[in-house]
């Protein structure tokens, strides 16, 4: 049996990239536009910006520039940065594909495949929002700890984590980390000033994509940095706040429902 070497970046617990969002990125690259690269690999519209959501929010930068017009009119193109993940992205391929082939008759005579190797490393999760961030600031007592984090210049989020929690991933100051946050889990209010409310966590925003179904609905907001936030709600709710792309907003949840992942 012939094994492909395929490279997946991630951070631990955080959705991975691979080649078919490498693949999204360089179609939208060519074709100048999401939906056209969208269409190019055979995804939907909504997948394509998903994808390229969860790559802005793993890689901490905007890797895409947007054109305003619409999904008929608008455009796109790549970022420095946008270049450079598919460029290290291919050279950590062609590496990949090298090493895999000098290890693998060494394997073969010891009966093992490069597949039990890395099988189980990869943990997927069912958070929608991955974000980056760096620690700027632990709180703490003998039962629970604070954790500040800072997703953007003008941003941060918090998390409330046992002190235990704290000692075991080793969280300090300046320490980088991904933040998990399920859609459900975030509540949405509308208007330019900062809604009074108990959730620890107040995000200012602009919404960029609403997708609504008869039940549902699913809020994607802009919180700054190429980063987004997405949330769901009732359809009934997204439509009583006139929600809609290029509306301020802000993204309420409480710092419980923050998970700390790191590296």
């Amino acid at each position: 049996m012939t094994i492909e070497a395929l490279v997946t970046l991630k951070s631990e617990n955080v959705p991975a990239v691979g080649r078919e969002r490498l693949r999204l990125l360089e179609a939208v690259a060519r074709e100048g536009s999401i939906s056209a690269g969208a269409r190019a690999i055979g995804i939907t519209y909504k997948a394509a910006w998903d994808g390229l959501d969860a790559m802005a929010n793993l890689f901490g930068q905007p890797l895409l520039i947007r054109r305003a017009g619409g999904r008929a009119g608008g455009g796109a193109t790549l970022t420095p940065t946008g270049h450079s993940v598919i460029e290290a992205f291919r050279r950590m391929e062609a590496e990949m594909v090298r090493v895999l082939r000098t290890i693998e008759p060494e394997l073969a005579e010891a009966g093992v495949s490069p597949l039990d190797l890395v099988s189980g490393f990869l943990m997927k999760t069912s958070a929608r929002n991955a974000i980056s961030g760096s620690i700027i600031n632990i709180v703490s007592d003998a039962l629970s700890a604070e954790v500040e984090i800072a997703v953007s210049p003008e941003t941060t989020i918090y998390s409330v984590v046992t002190h235990a929690s704290m000692e075991e991933l080793g969280l300090c100051t300046g320490r980088s980390v991904t933040l998990l946050i399920k859609a459900p889990f975030v509540a949405i209010a509308t208007g330019k000033a900062a809604p009074k409310t108990s959730a620890r966590n107040c995000i200012r925003g602009t919404v960029s994509r609403c997708e609504t179904s008869t039940v549902s609905a699913e809020i994607v907001l802009d919180i700054g940095a190429g980063k987004t936030l997405a949330l769901s709600i009732t359809a009934h709710s997204a439509k009583s706040l006139g929600l809609a792309p290029g509306k301020p907003a802000f993204a309420l949840f409480d710092a419980a429902h923050v998970i700390i992942a790191i590296n």
